[in-house]
């Protein structure tokens, strides 16, 4: 679906000209756009079942223009939406919010989730109590202030006290604000902005002895009331929707690197330099320029053919275990290639890829956000890889917990769940067809990760990779143009760098500052004079 969001004036508006508050707004607006524009046939259902309806909004190549408006949509969408869904057969009364949710009559998002959580709902005779014992107890990182006009709700994750009793962790709908002011009991303090990022406001949340009705637990039954007999799957259960985050999250980021690959490319056509007796030549004549580009395109193209199967595939998998696998390997490979390729693209593209409005500083600071969002990635990366490894481990007379394991083993664990990806990742790409020149960039990508392993056991030595990378790079240069075009990613990209006339068309909307003052009107005497 061409959602042709691109062209509506929210998504054409200059942000980076605008103050953080508005740039704030603008994001909430923007999100309740796409709700809107996706709503008709996406119902509480799709977004239970992550139906196609559901992954085309995750997936729409405008999340990446903007990764505030894309974190308040994950959160709406896919993690309180999702969360509630599932009880809709048997809590009739949630259908009116969730109805609110899907018009973003009101925007919900959850909490900061941890197993050892120390807010408490304690149980009373008419409902719950919930509070936060003692500052550092407090939610971190919610959108939860009160200033645009928005009224919240959030779904509260706390320990659940029954008769002094801790009955585990359970989430709780706790309205946070109306649109003008928060409600009795809780606060919310707004953390500075992250540096050179799309701003939100994020913030400190605690409650102050809150009571909830009765209804406010999410639960089938709200009535049972007993602890789990297994703490740590029961929690694993209440966060279900956490494993979906993980696989949905790399989404932007698969259109964000096509962005930077197309911007990058673009860019290192038309920008020459004086070259000999000053006859321009670009700077994509010259070899360091020429591998950041087709790295990120060749890169691009590759995580766009293997992304939508990856999610099939996870969704298929009837063992939670599995899908979280696959999810895990899918955020971690898309994550860190967009990380490498930016960084690249970036430094070669001088002091124009460091501006906002040129797109890759802005959105490599807003990669980092995403690297803990939904499971940082090295943790996520050691609980597999342990999982993986500790039954053959113990099979040697080791100990998965000894400190060997944990100096030895657990270090190599993101690089082999991201070589894991890599290899699912290439191997859907010749499946697929992608032209063979894309296919040996790629290849030639992987092994710079770890260039010493593939000389010591496949005997290719750092010279024979870089011949390998030259050849690679040489059959794949004639068809930039078309490998950008196929990224399909032109019409998302806002970016003026891309072109002489698009700078001259951008120019106009900066401000310009004029003025009469001449060098004769000073004295000699002059403070400004003696200062120069």
């Amino acid at each position: 679906m061409d959602s042709k969001l691109y062209s509506h004036p929210l998504f054409t508006q200059h942000a980076e000209l605008l103050s953080p508050d508005e740039r704030v707004s603008l994001s909430y607006r923007r999100a309740k756009l796409v709700v809107q524009t996706y709503r008709p046939g996406l119902s509480a259902n799709d977004i239970q079942f992550c139906s196609p309806r559901y992954w085309e909004m995750m997936m729409d190549p405008i999340c990446a223009s903007d990764i505030a408006m894309f974190t308040i949509l994950a959160a709406h969408v896919g993690l309180t939406i999702g969360t509630l869904s599932r009880h809709l057969k048997r809590r009739s009364d949630f259908r009116p919010l969730v109805e609110r949710l899907l018009r973003f009559d009101a925007k919900e998002g959850t909490d900061s989730i941890a197993f050892n959580i120390e807010t408490t709902a304690t149980k009373t005779a008419d409902g719950f109590i919930l509070n936060t014992p003692r500052e550092e107890a407090a939610k971190f990182m919610p959108a939860s202030t009160p200033l645009f006009g928005i009224p919240k709700v959030a779904l509260v994750m706390a320990r659940l006290i029954v008769e002094d009793e801790d009955r585990g962790c359970r989430f709780f709908v706790v309205p946070i604000c109306n649109e003008h002011e928060m409600y009795q009991g809780v606060r919310s303090t707004r953390l500075p902005p992250r540096s050179g990022t799309c701003p939100l406001d994020f913030s400190i949340t605690s409650f102050d002895h809150v009571f909830l009705p009765p209804t406010a637990i999410v639960a089938s039954d709200i009535h049972n009331l007993a602890a789990p007999a297994r703490g740590l799957e029961s929690w694993w259960d209440e966060i279900w929707r956490i494993q979906l985050g993980t696989l949905a999250v790399p989404a932007p980021w698969v259109s964000a690197l096509k962005s930077v690959a197309f911007i990058g490319g673009t860019y290192s056509s038309w920008r020459c330099i004086l070259g000999k007796n000053n006859r321009p030549t670009p700077i994509l004549s010259f070899r360091t320029q020429q591998w950041p580009v087709a790295h990120a395109t060749a890169t691009g193209l590759v995580m766009d053919t293997w992304y939508p199967v990856i999610v099939r595939q996870a969704l298929e998998q009837k063992d939670p275990r599995i899908r979280h696998a696959l999810s895990v390997i899918a955020k971690t490979t898309i994550c860190r290639h967009f990380q490498r390729c930016v960084s690249e693209v970036s430094e070669r593209c001088g002091a124009q890829g460091t501006f906002d409005q040129n797109y890759l500083a802005r959105i490599e600071n807003d990669g980092k956000g995403v690297i803990i969002a939904e499971g940082d990635i090295l943790t996520l990366c050691i609980r597999l890889f342990s999982e993986r490894t500790s039954t053959y481990f113990n099979t040697l007379g080791g100990n998965h917990r000894s400190e060997a394991f944990n100096s030895v083993i657990l270090p190599q664990s993101q690089a082999v769940i991201e070589a894991i990806g890599q290899a699912l990742a290439y191997s859907e790409a010749v499946r697929a067809g992608v032209p063979q020149p894309i296919l040996d960039v790629y290849q030639c990508a992987a092994v710079r990760q770890d260039p010493a392993w593939y000389s010591e056991e496949r005997h290719l030595s750092r010279a024979q990779q870089r011949v390998q990378d030259d050849k690679a790079l040489t059959t794949f240069l004639p068809g930039l143009s078309t490998y950008l075009d196929q990224l399909s990613i032109e019409k998302y990209v806002t970016a003026p760098i891309v072109s002489d006339a698009a700078w001259k068309a951008y120019l106009p909307d900066l401000p310009s500052y004029d003025g009469h003052a001449y060098y004769s009107d000073w004295s000699e005497s002059s403070p400004m004079l003696a200062m120069l």
